[in-house]
């Protein structure tokens, strides 16, 4: 049955009147809506229906949501020129309870947003420029909640980058070889199996006590950053994974994605490499808003970081296509094995060219 969207809007503080909802954005994870107000002068929304299922406790990951934007505003409302609903997300609170969700008759959570006109994202990055500003966002987003007040926040998806828990996994996959498809991707499996110890280098780091726990956002791939009409960057979106972890995983995962000049999936493995220049801009960028925050071993691994993530995807990938493709959404048999060949290539690739990203950041940060 369809959500009754107006009387979903109805329940929020919202200004305007409700003239139309109809879907919006190609998530895969929530059920999200643009609601047209009937009023010219005022705001649109974007409604989202949330996903409990990979979510397990909406009430803290709002409670989340709540303190990282509120703080955002505050620090970006001390900037010159800023404008807070263009470069924050700006939660709408519920008319009976203040809060920031709701709950209807099928105990389904909603939430809702003032929407951001004028903005474009991109799936490709394909200038400096906008690997600058890439950067730039994302480590400002770093910067601007260094001093977040208060306790932690709440892992919304515990372990969500811990190599280690993934490899425990993927090892107790493949001691079970459920599916049967372990003997044909021997090679597979071995390079993930040589790089294990190394990998787990920003764990000891941070248990070592040498780099601390941060905010991070976990899930900085390229699309989640909006533009302005003139290609400046002016936030990044989808906070449901924020949460505590270490800088890397942000500008791994940054780079994992946003510097590959092939698709995840790409049949050509020929085709995978990681582009240098990309990778240099979006690390100007990122050090140009983290680098009076971040301490000195923190920015020495920071070209660790996109080996690391490009091996979790790997390792990931690798674990579903073993364990019967129960995870990722697939279009084909081997598609799990395809998007394994294409990060291991990238990483390969990443490792050819380590010496030449060591010195990047290097030359940055001199």
């Amino acid at each position: 049955m369809e959500p009754d969207l107006k009387k979903i809007f109805s329940r929020f503080k919202a200004d305007g009147t409700y003239a139309e909802g109809r879907p919006f954005g190609p998530g895969h994870i929530h059920d999200t809506y643009r609601i047209v107000t009937a009023e010219r002068d005022c705001d649109d929304y974007i409604l989202q229906r949330l996903n409990n299922n990979v979510f397990r406790d909406i009430p803290s990951l709002q409670e989340n949501m709540e303190r990282v934007t509120a703080h955002l505003r505050e620090k970006i409302s001390a900037i010159t020129g800023s404008d807070l609903k263009r470069e924050c997300l700006n939660l709408v609170p519920a008319r009976d309870s203040g809060k920031s969700y709701v709950t209807d008759e099928e105990d389904h959570y909603w939430r809702m947003f003032i929407f951001i006109p004028d903005h474009r994202s991109y799936e490709r990055v394909d200038s400096r420029h906008k690997a600058f500003e890439g950067g730039r966002i994302v480590g400002r987003f770093q910067a601007l909640l260094a001093d977040l007040p208060g306790e932690p926040l709440h892992e919304t998806i515990p372990d969500f980058h811990n190599i280690a828990r993934r490899l425990e996994t993927f090892h107790a996959v493949l001691d079970r070889d459920p599916a049967g498809r372990a003997a044909p991707v021997s090679k597979e499996i071995e390079e993930i199996i040589s790089r294990e110890e190394e990998m787990k280098t920003i764990l000891r780091l941070g248990a070592e006590g040498k780099i601390p726990l941060r905010i991070t956002h976990n899930d900085t791939k390229f699309n989640n950053i909006l533009f302005d009409s003139n290609d400046r960057a002016l936030l990044i979106i989808d906070l449901d994974t924020v949460m505590p972890g270490y800088v890397h995983y942000d500008f791994g995962d940054a780079i994992r994605t946003a510097t590959n000049r092939a698709e995840e999936d790409s049949t050509d493995l020929s085709a995978v490499s990681m582009d240098v220049e990309i990778y240099r801009a979006y690390a100007e960028g990122f050090l140009s808003e983290t680098r009076n925050t971040l301490n000195a071993t923190e920015i020495e691994y920071l070209p660790f970081a996109p080996k690391l993530l490009t091996y979790i995807m790997a390792t990931r990938f690798l674990t579903d296509y073993l364990d019967g493709d129960n995870y990722y959404k697939i279009r084909y048999q081997e598609h799990n094995l395809q998007r394994v060949r294409v990060q291991l290539t990238l990483l390969r690739d990443m490792e050819a060219q380590y010496e030449e990203m060591v010195q990047t950041v290097k030359n940055i940060v001199r």
